[in-house]
């Protein structure tokens, strides 16, 4: 994962929960925090010359759907960079994956314009005798294309699968300073990455409510050391939506805020009314 995108930074919130774990089930997990048909968007906010300005939107939707004749989730999610944000970074990023309905890893594609570069991963997993097997495609900015392929002896995810998996996990027992260790795969890589939590704090989302929520950072391996790449916030409820994430970024600093929310499984229990 050499390159990176306000994108990779956004799933970053995703990983909150993951536990590095040895392959059983086909890497299976119960499913507590969505159904098909949730739908959330973003707004995505530039630190520009020390003046935030408003620099695009993401949203992301998770249908119900039929993968190589199975059951299964299909989720996708975009960003989009304004022309403000254009002028000086262009971003248009698609992800897509499918999982099973129990949560296994299936397919995963991700579509990257960063700049002038535009890149495609594809990870395509299969569970032979119990192990995590991979194929890894990477289709590079100039047209020439690398394939591997790799079994692993535990769980690896993608950045939109695990987004997924990790929602239903539950961090009521954690105390400030747990960590916890996060095997990552994309188109021609596998990474190690940590997360830390650090409390809770009440944020406000750009739809003007205020919610209770869960403060962590995503840490990042890098020369032997874990550097933070994002701090974010996930709702302090059964559903773990994401509502705020400050990105610390190489050309900058960025921000995203949730606009709304809907066909989410749970009610919303950690909104604060006051």
């Amino acid at each position: 994962m050499k390159h990176r995108s306000i994108l990779k930074y956004i799933l970053a919130v995703v990983l909150f929960a993951v536990q590095t774990s040895v392959a059983t089930a086909q890497c299976t997990f119960r499913n507590t925090a969505f159904n098909g048909g949730e739908y959330l968007t973003y707004n995505l906010y530039y630190n520009w010359k020390f003046v935030w300005m408003k620099a695009g939107t993401a949203s992301m939707t998770t249908i119900n759907t039929v993968y190589q004749g199975k059951k299964a989730y299909r989720a996708s999610l975009t960003t989009r960079g304004n022309s403000k944000a254009d002028g000086m970074f262009v971003l248009r990023d698609t992800l897509l994956c499918y999982t099973s309905d129990a949560l296994a890893p299936l397919y995963f594609r991700k579509g990257a314009k960063e700049g002038k570069r535009y890149t495609i991963d594809e990870v395509f997993y299969s569970y032979p005798g119990g192990a995590c097997h991979t194929r890894q495609h990477r289709r590079r900015a100039d047209g020439t294309h690398h394939w591997e392929q790799h079994t692993w002896n535990e769980c690896v995810y993608d950045m939109l699968s695990i987004f997924l998996r990790a929602r239903s996990f539950d961090p009521s027992n954690w105390k400030k300073g747990h960590a916890i260790s996060i095997p990552i795969v994309d188109g021609n890589s596998r990474e190690k990455a940590q997360l830390r939590y650090s409390g809770t704090t009440v944020i406000k989302a750009d739809n003007g409510k205020k919610y209770r929520c869960l403060e962590l950072s995503y840490m990042e391996l890098q020369k032997g050391k874990y550097k933070e790449v994002v701090r974010f916030y996930v709702t302090d409820d059964s559903n773990h939506i994401p509502v705020r994430l400050d990105l610390f970024l190489r050309f900058g600093s960025a921000k995203a805020f949730l606009v709304s929310m809907k066909g989410n499984r749970n009610p919303i229990a950690s909104e604060v009314k006051k």
